[in-house]
């Protein structure tokens, strides 16, 4: 009989024989981020010095932005159908996403109100001068931004069921993959192949995600030439008041407005939050386009502790309808214009004016331009008289683009974590953890893979509750 010395020797043994664990891989993302601060530095350096040379740098930061929106419908289809699929009661994901759009209505109401409060003290647009030249690219802009609101919700509808992912709109991608979730919910465990199978698929499209972004450099270096290049320093002298106002307002409406809102309701400081999103922010800055971070907010959410179902309704559906950024643009820009043309609005006006812009904008996040078409269009529709105007702010509206793609992603982002609260879907312990550094976020994969992510199909993700209970 052996000894206990003896099994002990055996167990060392044993041990010595096993083999080691493999090292885990260094996290060297870090240095890519800091690639794109010096790319961005040496962009802007280059547009100021040789601004012909910067404009041709232009298709670099529009081959990017294009590489990321290629990943946007896949990434949003599969959480979508592993979210919805995954949730035994389809009355909760109409729960999460009635809830979505209120929320959404109310704070872009708030942020128009902010914009008005703040455009009727600053008056941006006295002793703005108007042009003929000037004129001439108001109209063009309206025409660009004429959709009617008939268009915008019967756009949402594809052609085919996949069409909605070779012509890469969001709400169309949103719809189908709602359909997919539902009709996977209705069979049962006979779908669970299916939601394995997209969940494999989603773990490879986050993987080509990852290596995509080691291009953010390149993209961010032609992206910042170009726009030096095209607008210089004399545009930005002469437009400075409005510039300042708009990027005032933005910042008193994410760090009053909703840090409140973040503080009361989950206890969560926006700092830490904003924070945890540094690396998104920059990738917005670089590119001036919220799409570029869509992607990864959509993960980073789901690794902070907020569910599945509620990351994948609130997220795609907040780039179209929650642009609170694209709301305070809009408000700024439309009082600025009225008095830059000696035609100030009354108070009723503005009111008036602003509401049907708050209609006319919903699908207008996404790549530099959209909001001022979406502004010359909505004047075009409601006040012809102003439209002329739209040219006097076109010299820096990339600039305004940062500021507006930035405000809309802090709104989205804080909305997902508002409404997973809201609806007992956010594990508060796990995002405690996470601002607080003890859970890294997985920058190689973007995805958990020991959190949740090997979950058997059917079951509750992490963070999410078992939704088939009373």
């Amino acid at each position: 009989m052996p000894t206990s010395s003896s099994r002990r020797a055996a167990v060392s043994s044993a041990a010595d024989t096993a083999p080691a664990a493999p090292a885990a891989k260094r996290d060297r993302t870090h240095y890519l981020y800091i690639a794109v601060i010096a790319a961005a530095i040496l962009g802007i350096a280059v547009g100021f010095a040789a601004p012909d040379l910067a404009k041709e740098l232009k298709p670099l930061g529009t081959g990017f932005v294009s590489l990321i929106k290629m990943m946007i419908s896949p990434i949003i289809f599969c959480t979508i159908v592993l979210g919805v699929g995954s949730v035994r009661k389809a009355a909760k994901v109409g729960k999460v996403g009635g809830l979505a759009l209120g929320y959404f209505v109310v704070m872009s109401f708030i942020a128009l109100a902010i914009g008005l409060v703040v455009g009727n003290i600053i008056h941006p647009g006295s002793g703005m001068q108007l042009t003929e030249e000037v004129k001439g690219v108001g109209q063009a802009q309206a025409e660009a931004g004429g959709e009617s609101t008939v268009d915008f919700v019967l756009g949402v509808v594809p052609t085919t069921l996949v069409s909605a992912f070779t012509e890469g709109e969001v709400l169309q991608t949103l719809l189908v993959a709602l359909l997919v979730g539902f009709a996977l919910q209705g069979m049962g465990r006979r779908g669970e192949p299916i939601l394995r199978g997209v969940e494999h698929i989603q773990r490879l499209v986050f993987r080509v995600l990852a290596m995509i972004m080691w291009a953010a450099p390149v993209g961010a270096f032609g992206a910042l030439a170009a726009v030096v290049g095209e607008t210089g320093v004399d545009a930005l002298k002469a437009l400075a008041t409005i510039m300042f106002g708009f990027y005032l307002t933005c910042l008193l409406f994410v760090f009053l407005v909703l840090g409140a809102l973040t503080r009361i309701v989950t206890g969560v400081s926006i700092f830490r939050l904003l924070m945890y999103l540094g690396r998104e922010f920059l990738l917005i800055v670089s590119t001036s386009s919220s799409e570029s971070a869509l992607p990864r907010l959509i993960a980073k959410m789901e690794h902070l502790g907020v569910s599945r179902p509620v990351v994948g309704i609130t997220v795609p559906t907040g780039y179209s309808f929650n642009l609170d950024g694209t709301m305070i643009y809009l408000t700024m820009a439309s009082l600025f214009i009225a008095e830059a043309m000696g035609r100030p609005l009354s108070l009723g006006q503005q009111v008036t004016l602003l509401l049907f812009m708050m209609i006319a904008s919903k699908g207008a996040a996404g790549v530099t331009g959209a909001g001022l078409a979406t502004l010359a269009g909505a004047l075009q529709s409601h006040k012809p008289a102003l439209v002329d105007g739209v040219g006097l702010i076109v010299g820096i509206d990339r600039f305004m683009s940062e500021a507006r793609a930035l405000t809309n992603f802090a709104g989205n982002a804080v909305a997902t974590l508002l409404i997973g609260t809201w609806t007992g879907e956010v594990d508060k312990e796990r995002v405690r953890r996470v601002l607080a550094g003890e859970l890294p976020f997985d920058e190689r994969t973007l995805l958990d893979e020991s959190d949740g992510a090997e979950a058997p199909a059917g079951q509750p993700v992490r963070g999410e509750k078992e939704l088939a209970g009373a």
